[in-house]
């Protein structure tokens, strides 16, 4: 039972997170958080991974390209577009939009890793989106015909969609390094991409007001929640893990209702449900969606 603790505190750290997201949106330029974030953890993690790293080093000369595209997928693009996101939605969204990174993984692995398609991608894709298009109407689909999706909700598809081929390119190259070594490098990467926009920002300044969210997202978000959600993986399986994230937006809600004080509508809840209800059917309905045909026996 108490390993089931691990992954639950992780989502709920991550959770927080969302709102600290929103939170820091006025108080200090999405750039900046962003690349303080992984600066933060990158210093941190450096006295214990740096060694180890450096003497890895013939592996990271040879991956370096592969660990600069995840670096690019999950630190920048990811992180980055969640902060600018949350400049125009709210934390409820952030977190329902977050939600759909393991349906959108399954997606992806159909393409990348020619993992079969099973009735419940199907089904749960279509239920998801169908929630999806509810939420961001407001509970008006010929709304979002006539207007579109908000900038933020398009950032917020997109770096749900960055996260998940991040998962699925993680375990498509299997680069043969501890978990931790080639997330310090690919930190590292992510510092270095982030830095120019940084450079360029203008409310960068670290103050009283702005740095407890900064930190936040820098140890307990970057390095606490990972180091959980591994343990998580390890102890009770990828699949039974992969379940905790369905509670990500509703801890967010929740702590958004709490703190931020964040009307919820009851398009906030009949579209949260119904893709949350797609994500878990694409998790556990494992039917195949085609039947190979039965060998014909060559012993006739």
């Amino acid at each position: 039972m108490k390993n089931l603790l691990f992954p639950l505190v992780a989502v709920l750290i991550w959770s927080i997170n969302a709102v600290v997201s929103k939170a820091a949106a006025t108080l200090i330029a999405p750039a900046a958080i962003a690349f303080y974030r992984w600066f933060i953890a990158f210093l941190v993690l450096t006295p214990f991974i740096l060694l180890p790293v450096l003497k890895q080093r013939k592996i990271v000369a040879q991956y370096w390209w592969k660990l600069l595209i995840l670096g690019s997928l999950g630190m920048v693009l990811n992180q980055s577009l969640a902060y600018y996101a949350a400049c125009t939605v709210n934390a409820t969204i952030i977190g329902i939009f977050t939600s759909l990174i393991p349906l959108l993984t399954v997606i992806i692995s159909i393409f990348v890793l020619r993992v079969a398609p099973t009735v419940g991608i199907t089904l749960g894709t279509v239920l998801s989106l169908f929630g999806l298009v509810w939420l961001v109407s407001k509970g008006e689909p010929s709304f979002l015909l006539q207007h579109g999706m908000s900038i933020g909700e398009i950032m917020m598809f997109i770096a749900a969609a960055s996260y998940a081929l991040y998962g699925v390119l993680t375990k498509r190259w299997a680069i043969p390094l501890p978990n931790w070594q080639s997330l310090y490098v690919q930190i590292g990467f992510g510092v270095l991409l982030l830095l120019p926009n940084f450079m360029m920002a203008d409310n960068i300044q670290l103050t009283t007001d702005n740095i407890s969210l900064v930190l936040f997202a820098g140890i307990p978000a970057s390095i606490i929640a990972p180091y959980l959600w591994v343990q998580g993986l390890v102890r009770i399986g990828a699949n039974m893990t992969s379940i905790f994230m369905n509670l990500a937006p509703v801890f967010t809600a929740i702590i958004a209702i709490l703190v931020l004080h964040e009307e919820m509508h009851s398009y906030h809840l009949i579209g949260g449900i119904i893709v949350l209800a797609g994500v878990i059917l694409a998790q556990q309905l494992r039917i195949p969606l085609t039947r190979r045909k039965p060998e014909q026996n060559s012993h006739q």
